[in-house]
């Protein structure tokens, strides 16, 4: 196995085996905030999760919705962790597009013991929207690179 391949998998393991990413997000004025949410991830490219409109980080990506993403495991001991960063734009699906990230997020917060999720959760009068955030580039740790530790990889499946 090639050090990318590797690499892939353990970035691979990461997305399937959390629960929750962290967005870094920005207000229009540029001022940063950084908030963990429960994710369902697809094909490694687009993350679906629930929020609060009026939530601050709904808020920035209402105003700008470049974001940052990581995900890691902070279980592990020190200096053996590894993460997924990534750079995506973040939108509301809607119409079919909504429907398939609600459906997907359903599965899997069902899988994970909670429940399922409709449409009418989030009608304008609902107090959650869909956000999906669409990865353009994913990055892992790779001890062997200095002084800049990250590799780009390509994580994305075909459909």
């Amino acid at each position: 196995m090639t050090d990318d391949q590797e690499l892939t998998a353990i970035a691979r393991t990461i997305v399937d085996s959390n629960s929750y990413m962290t967005l870094g997000t920005a207000d229009a004025d540029g001022m940063p905030w950084v908030s963990p949410v429960w994710y369902t991830p697809e094909a490694y490219e687009e993350f679906f999760w629930l929020s609060s409109p009026g939530a601050r980080h709904s808020r920035n990506l209402a105003a700008r919705p470049e974001l940052s993403i990581v995900i890691f495991d902070s279980q592990v001991r020190m200096n053996t962790g590894q993460a997924v960063y990534m750079s995506a734009v973040a939108d509301e699906p809607v119409d079919a597009e909504r429907e398939r990230g609600l459906e997907l997020f359903s599965r899997r917060s069902l899988a994970h013991g909670g429940r399922e999720y409709t449409v009418a959760d989030l009608e304008p009068a609902g107090r959650l929207r869909l956000y999906r955030a669409t990865a353009s580039e994913h990055f892992v740790l790779d001890p062997d690179l200095r002084p800049d530790q990250r590799r780009r990889l390509d994580l994305k499946e075909a459909r």
